[in-house]
């Protein structure tokens, strides 16, 4: 595959590299932002056991602030996971012909820099996951009085 500077070799001329800023591309490749597949993987098991929540509820349909935040969430776990699998992974990648020219590999984000932008890319996830859990709890405690 021809690959160009700063190109990851296996994912080449999507939107990342086409329209984003070239200051965020090495970051949203470390996230695989450009590969939806698996965000999406993650999303739709949430959103159909939402949906699926309150037709048992009675509801008309899923709470859209529920839906948005399985979204943040989806893409968020994904893109932290996949930071952690490129942090944990950096020697082999660097060996590997398909994964030598990912961020860290090829030195387009450091393993500092990439330690602290999965500790950014969480702190929605748990901020989001502790809101939730606080009024899940709540609403349980009021529905047991």
């Amino acid at each position: 595959m021809i690959q160009s500077a700063g190109r990851v070799a296996d994912a080449t001329g999507n939107w990342v590299d086409q329209s984003a800023p070239e200051w965020a591309r090495p970051y949203l490749r470390l996230t695989r932002l450009d590969r939806p597949i698996g965000w999406w993987l993650l999303l739709l098991p949430c959103w159909w056991s939402s949906a699926l929540a309150a037709v048992a509820n009675g509801d008309w349909g899923p709470s859209p602030w529920h839906i948005v935040l399985l979204l943040i969430g989806a893409i968020v776990m994904r893109g932290a996971g996949c930071t952690w699998n490129d942090l944990v992974d950096r020697d082999i990648d660097a060996r590997v012909e398909r994964t030598r020219s990912r961020p860290i590999p090829s030195g387009q984000v450091s393993v500092k820099a990439a330690v602290v932008f999965l500790a950014v890319r969480r702190s929605p996830e748990i901020w989001t996951g502790a809101a939730e859990s606080r009024s899940w709890t709540r609403a349980c405690c009021i529905a047991r009085s």
